[in-house]
């Protein structure tokens, strides 16, 4: 059982490619910030790679105020082995209360194998996270200032609240685009404390030979307007009426899990629980019913449009505007009259 350590700092993972951080580790930084408020403790971040200078100064203005880093050449590409022995080794020697990681394909693989390494719990794609008093229903102890990791279980169909007595550090995976963003702080002061790691060769299996990046050709996160189908749009062929109204519209294509899994579009398309988590100023669903795994990523945009047959189909719990009828009619009317308008 590892000893809680009240007075450990709040830490966040922060993941970089190329010297460039991960949205979702800004994401973050807002919310240590936040959490080590509540707690009365210092937020830092623990950052390993080569060439990052300047990382941490943005990572400090993003709300950190200490910035652990690790830099070796060895470190420029993710190993997972080299990599947790870094985060393993600094948890092991500063003793933080909380971890956090970015739900990316590089943190689902890292933070197991940390909270593994360390005998800590740990909770994954979170959708939120808060500081409250927890009463352990056996025992009846009062367990004060816990983690609260909230995440869908059971296939989203319900929200589970995961909390962590014992076994310390407090760790979570979080995913991209459920933390609201804060504006940087140039201003903010931080330290940035460089650490030496001993890494063995053992610990790097595998040589890097050659290395291809497909850009990315969707930036949904990014988008102001979203017109998504889902599986009541019925085909692929008819999927491109929704093509046509977000081009008519000026606004990025998205799809519901639905749709994906009937080949309608390319999974990075897909908004929801297992895609992508969305914030648009305009979000407009066309056959989408409005699963509860659908409605999490989607939410929180600043107005729904819902289209749909079905005049109790789930997605008009959240929409401001509704519109009951066929998609395949409803979305012709729409082009022409924006057409018509310019």
């Amino acid at each position: 059982m590892n000893e809680p350590n009240r007075q450990g700092e709040v830490w966040v993972f922060a993941e970089q490619e190329d010297g460039v951080l991960s949205d979702v580790v800004l994401e973050l930084c807002g919310k240590a910030r936040q959490l080590a408020d509540e707690l009365g403790v210092k937020a830092g971040a623990v950052l390993p790679g080569s060439d990052i200078d300047g990382l941490s100064q943005k990572l400090i203005a993003y709300g950190i105020d200490h910035v652990y880093v690790v830099e070796d050449t060895r470190l420029a590409h993710f190993q997972t082995s080299s990599y947790s022995r870094v985060v393993c080794s600094l948890i092991d020697k500063h003793q933080p209360q909380i971890v956090l990681y970015g739900a990316t394909s590089l943190g689902r693989d890292l933070a197991p194998r940390v909270a593994s390494e360390t005998r800590a719990g740990m909770t994954a794609d979170c959708t939120d996270l808060e500081i409250k008093d927890v009463t352990d229903p056996r025992t009846k102890q009062v367990h004060e200032k816990l983690l609260l990791q909230i995440r869908p279980a059971f296939g989203g169909n319900i929200v589970a609240t995961i909390v962590n007595y014992d076994w310390w550090p407090q760790m979570a995976t979080v995913r991209e685009g459920v933390m609201p963003m804060q504006d940087p702080d140039e201003s903010r002061s931080g330290a940035t404390i460089v650490e030496d790691i001993e890494l063995d060769d053992s610990l790097f299996p595998v040589k890097l030979i050659e290395r291809c990046v497909e850009p990315r050709t969707v930036n949904l996160k990014g988008a102001r307007v979203i017109v998504a189908g889902g599986g009541g749009v019925g085909s692929r062929d008819s999927f491109k009426l929704i093509h046509e109204l977000a081009g008519a519209i000026g606004g990025a294509v998205g799809a519901s899990r639905a749709a994906v899994d009937g080949g309608f579009i390319g999974k990075e398309h897909q908004i929801g629980q297992t895609g992508t988590t969305v914030r648009p100023a305009l979000y407009i669903a066309a056959g989408i019913s409005g699963a509860v795994q659908h409605r999490a990523g989607m939410e929180e945009s600043a107005k729904i449009i819902a289209i749909n047959t079905d005049p109790d189909a789930p997605i008009f719990s959240v929409a401001h505007y509704g519109i009951v009828g066929d998609m395949k009619k409803v979305l012709p009317m729409l082009v022409s009259a924006l057409k018509e308008r310019r």
